[in-house]
């Protein structure tokens, strides 16, 4: 099993939590985004710069993920679409996204995107900010995903 981090967009404090797993359990650990990223000297820790673009990254991770890999991403489609493959998916906040869930999470998420592009012009705005609970949940979540696949 492989984890793929969709970073570009990821938190941080998300990324450092990663680096410490990938130390303490040798799990190999890809992140891929449009821009250069410091990563850790460490075998298991890996890089890969894609091009610039809309959806360069994720259409990387999809290609590269393989059945039974976790991705780390909140991007709703780039879930769906390795859940269809297999694999899982890890929000940062600590949402798994597999295929009893996946569905169901695109149709709300593809409901509300077309809510705020015709008569709810109103609906705008980010995320919540990312939260201490949020990291909490995540790292809870990835153990437990962790602990499942040994």
């Amino acid at each position: 099993m492989k984890i793929w981090v969709d970073a570009d967009a990821c938190p941080k404090v998300i990324k450092d939590l990663l680096f410490k797993v990938a130390e303490r359990t040798g799990v190999h650990i890809t992140l891929v985004a449009n821009q250069y990223l410091f990563i850790p000297p460490a075998r298991n820790i890996s890089f890969i710069q894609v091009e610039a673009g809309f959806d360069v990254a994720d259409q990387k991770i999809v290609e590269l993920c393989a059945e039974g890999d976790m991705v780390v991403t909140a991007d709703i489609p780039l879930a769906a679409a390795i859940v269809k493959k297999g694999a899982f998916a890890l929000n940062p906040r600590g949402e798994l996204y597999d295929l009893s869930n996946i569905g169901e999470i695109l149709a709300m998420r593809d409901l509300m995107e077309s809510l705020r592009g015709g008569m709810m012009e109103d609906m705008r705005g980010g995320p919540a900010p990312f939260t201490p609970k949020d990291r909490e949940k995540f790292a809870n979540q990835l153990d437990k995903f962790m602990t499942r696949k040994r």
